[in-house]
């Protein structure tokens, strides 16, 4: 595109990156925190195993839903006019780059360092008479007695192989027992096997000394074929179609048939295969024939196929030195000094910037719900909410207490599915009332309502959130929740529970926007606002953070403003479909991408407004699902102080970072910032520093 010549069609394809490619993109600032040799090594470790799993994903779900679309003739193109076709090439080529960088990583520089630290991945020709000994023992038996290697023959045809699972194509020579002469077999490694063994002490050359199952395998899969000669064995791996298709239009009970779609999901469709990188190529065209894959869906990997379980070794290894410095989330003082939550709430709004302060404050408020004589209701949205949560404990507690319990548990969250039933059977068999939310919408809102009688009247107590009531991820997701007794906030709260359960007619809020109603028009509208501030000649400038950004008509409006002269800084962790700096376009548009030892999560909107600025935190990101298709809250922040301290800490706090943070060119290409002269600033370490 000339860039000396502005485009007048804010629609031109060129102006607009492609999601998918974006998505992509991310995993490749991940794995730099990898390769940064600043961070620990351990936590360098946990980054490589993040970008595998995150490139797991990609696949079983984007890269899924564009083969469907191409098996389909779907080929209407997107913002960027790029076809499914386009896109799968596209990302081939990206893949094979990442792909490569990992395992070079792997190979070259985390193995070595690892060895060094008395962290070692012996391989087989490596291994000690008595290690050898010892993982032959281990293999007799731990692992040989639920191995069940099959030949393939007329009788034995190729079987089922599920989902991301560990497998060794086998070649035989010779004939078995029943004079069948062997050509190939196959073993699959079950779930229940660990992938990566650690040897004992009296073993071990080093402190800590580990073994792939993969490797195992291969040293004694002899021993599986007796009579028979191993002329070779070589990994594989499938990855399937992970996105489960239920037309909820079409089913009386979405649970049941959510639950007969996950009994398939393992074996879906293929979309990758993952081999050896000795792997032989008429092995390897067997198995693309089989899996009905193409050259293009085949990844050879220069190690073990499933390198992402190394990450099982963290917890195993006892070296802080080679780990973040641990940290304990602050703790609200009214949970300190135990006073009632109710009664802190009642004096002024409380907020919680996770996980620099503690999630605790939110399971306290529910346990001194769940006893409280006084309350009458409790209200409540689960999306991803985690096993053996005590929030699950405290619900049902409610509900033996008589308390009116309702929770909305949203079924179709994303390889939380299974979780997601069990819980939901959980709370009804406790009396608990459960709403699956609305057909054709996933309820992705953060909320919990608490209606308790005072002085004869009825309060409503809210807490609405960025992320979700999941404890674990409280200590690794930036978030942020707010605590309110505010009328306004309370009945909008309060009607959107009603149109959750009831499936009710449209709402009038009052305070929240929520989407699929109102929060993209207020989007637009607060965005037209600040052009008409610029076109006034007053300040105008809009900064926005959050996970992702790519609805159409949004990047279109920003673009507008941008023309008018409204200054705008997007804090966008993930894929962002906005081109930057283009003249006479999105110059006055800058993004830029914080990855660090916390993952971003909170999505923060702040608008100039001439002299009055508004912010809201949401737990919608500005992307088409979560905008248009999606039960979204959308929430003020009123009280001053509380909207500086979201204003500080997570906007001019992070426009400020110079070490974690990478802008986006306008090319779609990402440059990590650097301090240079300045002095350093990590955003997530200054707030570590000011709460732990």
């Amino acid at each position: 595109m000339n860039r000396d010549v502005p485009p007048q069609n804010l629609k031109d394809p060129a102006l607009y990156l492609n999601r998918e490619l974006a998505q992509l993109e991310f995993n490749f600032r991940v794995l730099a925190q990898a390769e940064d040799a600043s961070v620990p090594l351990l936590e360098r470790l946990r980054y490589l195993c993040i970008s595998c799993t995150n490139l797991d994903e990609f696949f079983e779900v984007r890269v899924a839903v564009l083969r469907e679309q191409l098996s389909l003739n779907e080929q209407r193109p997107g913002p960027d006019a790029l076809s499914p076709a386009d896109v799968l090439t596209r990302i081939r080529d990206r893949a094979l780059t990442l792909v490569k960088a990992q395992y070079d990583f792997w190979n070259l520089t985390l193995l070595p360092e690892l060895e060094r630290e008395g962290v070692r991945f012996p391989k087989r020709d490596g291994w000690t008479a008595k290690q050898r000994r010892w993982l032959q023992g281990y293999f007799r038996n731990e692992i040989l007695p639920v191995l069940s290697p099959l030949g393939l023959d007329p009788a034995h045809p190729f079987p089922r192989i599920l989902n991301k699972s560990l497998n060794l194509a086998v070649v035989l020579k010779g004939r078995d027992a029943f004079g069948r002469e062997g050509h190939m077999a196959l073993v699959r490694a079950p779930r229940s096997l660990p992938r990566i063994i650690r040897m004992p002490a009296e073993v071990a050359e080093s402190a800590y000394d580990f073994v792939f199952l993969s490797s195992v395998l291969h040293e004694f899969m002899d021993e599986l074929f007796p009579g028979m000669q191993v002329k070779g064995s070589y990994q594989f791996r499938v990855t399937r179609n992970s996105e489960l298709v239920v037309d909820e239009d079409e089913v009386e009970n979405i649970a049941l048939a959510l639950r007969d779609e996950l009994k398939g999901r393992g074996f879906a469709k293929p979309v990758r295969l993952e081999v050896a990188d000795n792997c032989p190529k008429a092995i390897a065209d067997m198995l693309m024939q089989n899996f009905e894959l193409t050259e293009s869906e085949v990844y050879r990997c220069e190690g073990p196929v499933n390198v992402s379980r190394v990450g099982a070794v963290y917890d195993q290894i006892d070296r802080p030195d080679l780990k973040f410095p641990p940290f304990t989330p602050r703790v609200l003082s009214a949970v300190i000094e135990e006073q009632s939550l109710f009664e802190a709430i009642r004096e002024r709004d409380i907020l919680l910037h996770h996980p620099f302060e503690s999630f605790n404050a939110v399971v306290e408020l529910l346990r001194e719900a769940s006893v409280d004589p006084d309350v009458l209701a409790i209200k409540q949205t689960l999306y991803r909410v985690g096993n053996a949560s005590p929030l699950i404990d405290h619900l049902i507690e409610a509900a033996r207490q008589g308390k009116d319990v309702t929770v909305v548990v949203e079924l179709r969250a994303r390889f939380d599915e299974e979780a997601n039933l069990r819980l939901a059977n959980r709370l009804q068999e406790a009396g608990v009332q459960v709403v699956y939310g609305v057909v054709g919408y996933k309820t992705h809102a953060k909320m919990l309502l608490i209606v308790r009688r005072e002085q004869g009247a009825l309060r409503r107590y809210c807490h609405l959130s960025t992320g979700n009531y999941h404890q674990i991820t409280s200590r690794i997701y930036t978030d942020f929740g707010l605590m309110t007794a505010n009328p306004t906030i309370g009945e909008d709260a309060h009607l959107l529970f009603l149109q959750l359960s009831g499936l009710g007619p449209i709402i009038q809020l009052k305070c929240l926007l929520h989407s699929p109603f109102t929060l993209h028009k207020g989007l637009m509208e607060k965005i037209e606002r600040e052009i008409a501030h610029a076109a006034e000649g007053k300040p105008a400038r809009i900064i926005a953070k959050m996970n992702a950004l790519n609805e159409e008509r949004v990047v279109e409006q920003l673009y507008r403003a941008s023309q008018a002269g409204v200054q705008i800084d997007l804090i966008i962790r993930g894929a962002c479909t906005l081109r930057p700096g283009i003249v006479g376009v999105s110059e006055n548009v800058r993004v830029r991408s914080i990855v660090g030892r916390f993952l971003e999560h909170s999505r923060v909107y702040w608008f100039q407004n001439g002299d009055q600025p508004e912010i809201y935190c949401s737990s919608a990101d500005w992307m088409e699902r979560n905008l248009l298709r999606r039960i979204e809250t959308c929430f003020p922040i009123l009280d001053p102080k509380l909207a500086e301290r979201v204003f500080d800490e997570s906007l001019a706090n992070y426009l400020a970072d110079n070490t974690q943070a990478w802008t986006l060119e306008s090319d779609g290409s990402y440059v990590r910032m650097t301090p240079g002269d300045a002095p350093a600033h990590s955003a997530q370490q200054t707030l570590l520093a000011k709460y732990t």
